[in-house]
């Protein structure tokens, strides 16, 4: 890559020269200006942004770390926050802390996981970031985890630290839940069954609530042996379609597509009609899309709570006081005909 002394030499100008035409300053003939520019993008020059902007003591730079960007809800919003930051001239470097590659569903727990976090937001300092915005893989408390640094602030989004002043976007997992049974239980003579996620999940909390909420709001009591806590998987979920249906269920309420997927994949195999013989419901990670009959489910708003992480951290960036309690952005419900073609 070139450099403006590269550049300099082989038009014959000097440096200041060739940066006062790079940056609109000074008075320069035309054919001279020509020269230089059409000299640039013959040697593909790109400008050092970060070198550049530490002269103002700013770098227009923001950090963003992800626990592992092969989790589901990662990439959407690492798009989100890139195209807010796009709009607001900010660049970003991205970092990977592929934890869950390495150790699996229990990243969260494992000993190495702190020394990899702080390492990342060291090299993220380093590189004279202006804030950092974290991407959990699944909602949790990051209080012991995560410090609030006065001169590089922190976001975090799909996860919360509620004993440090450091705002978080989240998904409403219970107006989810909520959203999805009320639609499942209309016009329907209901025996409900729950596949739920991991027990201590605060996900699987919230949208058992909402569930509940559901339920007593149709006069329908909640029976706590109709619920199988699981791993969120396909395979769970096909094994808990049978017992499920086993106990004479007729609607089942899959705490995510995956496993929602999973009673398809039962119901294919028994010779049942989803929308005819059984009705299922999920929360949206993409797989509703692919399943036919379409899957009722709520498609998450990874890409809105991207964007969200990305104004917040500029409003702390300027220096704006902000509430720290966590945002909660709703989904939106697909395919209300509750699991019928």
């Amino acid at each position: 890559m070139a450099t403006i002394r590269e550049i300099a030499k082989a038009c014959d100008v000097s440096i200041a020269t060739v940066s006062n035409i790079l940056n609109h300053k000074g008075k320069v003939s035309e054919k001279t200006r020509q020269m230089v520019l059409e000299q640039v993008e013959r040697m593909n020059y790109v400008p050092n942004v970060v070198a550049r902007n530490l002269k103002c003591r700013e770098t227009r730079m923001i950090g963003i770390i992800t626990e592992d960007l092969t989790v589901f809800n990662a990439p959407e919003i690492v798009d989100g926050i890139d195209d807010y930051l796009e709009e607001q001239d900010y660049n970003f470097v991205l970092g990977n802390l592929r934890i869950y590659k390495k150790y699996g569903n229990d990243f969260s727990y494992h000993e190495e996981f702190k020394k990899h976090l702080d390492e990342e937001i060291a090299m993220m300092r380093a590189k004279q970031v202006e804030g950092i915005i974290y991407v959990s893989a699944h909602s949790r408390d990051l209080s012991e985890m995560l410090e609030q640094d006065a001169n590089v602030p922190i976001v975090v989004v799909y996860g919360f630290a509620d004993k440090k002043e450091i705002p978080s976007i989240v998904f409403d997992d219970e107006k989810a839940a909520d959203a999805v049974v009320s639609c499942l239980l209309k016009d329907k003579v209901v025996s409900l069954g729950i596949i739920a996620g991991e027990k201590n999940s605060v996900h699987t909390i919230d949208r058992l609530l909402g569930c509940q909420k559901a339920l007593f709001r149709r006069g329908v009591l909640f029976n706590p042996e109709l619920v199988y806590y699981g791993d969120w998987s396909r395979e769970f979920g096909y094994e808990a379609a049978e017992r499920l249906l086993g106990k004479h269920v007729n609607v089942i309420f899959s705490m995510n597509d995956s496993m929602a997927a999973g009673v398809y994949d039962y119901a294919r195999d028994q010779n049942l009609t989803i929308g005819k013989d059984i009705f299922v419901g999920g929360i949206g990670n993409k797989i509703g899309d692919v399943l036919r009959p379409r899957l009722t489910t709520v498609e998450m708003p990874l890409f809105e709570m991207g964007r969200r992480a990305g104004e917040q951290i500029l409003e702390l960036i300027s220096g704006q006081k902000m509430s720290c309690e966590k945002s909660k952005l709703k989904g939106t419900l697909q395919n209300e005909k509750g699991g019928s073609a």
